[in-house]
């Protein structure tokens, strides 16, 4: 069934891949990005480009996530151009490398409203139209470091992604009644494929940084990156990650895992994120809530 999809940070990574294996799936795909005549005008060119050359139903959308006016604006787009909106994916996010004390107060701030806040700016913008449809689809694209094996100098994006995954949890169970589904999909760590590693965020304190560069720490962050990459199997591709995204929506309604895990070099999220979510479901029994962990079918509003 032809699905009408938003997908945040669409311009490169994850969400470039994504939005492509989406539209050749069949479905209508807004590849939402910022400064669409600005500085991402040329990836604006490039969706429309494949979309011709590919005949699928690609767009690109202008729709900042650390904007509320520019979130509503791109949602209202959307809903004119198409009539309906039946699947939000979360993929906006940006990565920081470097020593936890040496990034400010501000820096981590940051952080979190890239990773966590526009996820609910896009949500207060398209939920209300969801819910009146009475069915629909949230997928998060979280991260394997919310609960995995996590090396050292990761700190504000491991922790704004596990901010990110645990909103995802507490959504899942207030949106189920609205006939609203959620599947969290949860890659490992790709050093190749996106530019994640590539376009990192560094420390604003250089001279907290140059204390650890120097000091006891000295050759850490060299060995953690190294040791990432050779955690990664050979033939690790970023494109499994949008694969298992166009498996989740092609899904029939009801029928969606809540999570799935890309993780090519097995950093343990998976066992964790087993006994938490097994421990989520048993919490909703024992309060008389279990119909929660299911979307329920709704009639759309008139």
């Amino acid at each position: 069934m032809k699905q009408i999809i938003v997908i945040t940070g669409a311009s490169s990574g994850f969400g470039a891949l994504a939005a492509r294996a989406l539209a050749h799936a069949g479905h209508t795909v807004y590849a939402s990005m910022r400064e669409t005549t600005g500085r991402n005008a040329p990836q604006v060119e490039e969706v429309k480009k494949y979309a011709t050359e590919h005949g699928v139903d690609l767009r690109a959308v202008e729709l900042d996530v650390a904007s509320e006016a520019s979130a509503e604006a791109g949602i209202r787009q959307i809903l004119a151009d198409s009539g309906r909106l039946d699947v939000v994916i979360h993929n906006a996010g940006h990565m920081s490398f470097g020593p936890a004390e040496a990034f400010t107060p501000e820096q981590f701030a940051q952080l979190y409203d890239i990773n966590v806040l526009s996820t609910q700016r896009v949500n207060r913008a398209a939920l209300p139209h969801m819910r009146k449809q009475g069915r629909g689809l949230v997928v998060w694209v979280s991260s394997s470091s919310a609960r995995g094996g996590t090396p050292p100098y990761l700190s504000p994006y491991f922790a704004a992604k596990a901010a990110m995954d645990s909103l995802a949890v507490s959504y899942a169970s207030e949106l189920s009644r609205w006939g609203i589904e959620t599947s969290i999909i949860v890659p490992g760590a790709f050093t190749k494929g996106t530019n994640h590693f590539a376009h990192s965020g560094s420390p604003a304190d250089r001279d907290r940084a140059a204390e650890y560069d120097n000091g006891p720490y000295a050759g850490v962050p060299d060995q953690a990156l190294k040791g990432l990459a050779s955690l990664e199997p050979a033939d690790a591709d970023a494109a499994t990650v949008a694969d298992a995204i166009v498996k989740v929506v092609d899904m029939p309604f009801g029928q969606r895992p809540f999570r799935t895990h890309i993780d090519p070099s097995q950093d343990g999220c998976e066992i964790v994120n087993g006994v938490a979510d097994r421990v989520r479901a048993e919490m909703l029994r024992r309060i008389g809530l279990e119909d929660l962990l299911r979307p329920q079918v709704k009639a759309a509003a008139s």
